[in-house]
């Protein structure tokens, strides 16, 4: 009975350190991965496609936002 718990608790441990160098292995990689890609965006990044017809504003005012919910509001 005693070897065959030792074995079990062996068989355990090989288990679970495969497990835990394999978590520990895909860790390190998509660390790497992030770094690569990040460094990546930097050298080619990617256009921010603007829609036809929009206007861009650069004040903070909510005025038209205000607007636009009382009209929606009283319309009937």
């Amino acid at each position: 009975m005693n070897e065959l718990l030792i074995e079990g608790l062996s068989a355990m441990l090989i288990g679970m350190g495969t497990v835990l160098s394999f978590l520990c292995l895909m860790i390190i990689t998509m660390f790497i991965m992030s770094k690569i890609v990040r460094k990546l965006n930097e050298i080619f990044p990617e256009a921010i496609p603007v829609a036809a017809g929009t206007k861009k504003t650069a004040c903070n005012d909510d005025s038209e936002v205000a607007a636009a919910i009382v009209a929606a509001l009283f319309k009937k």
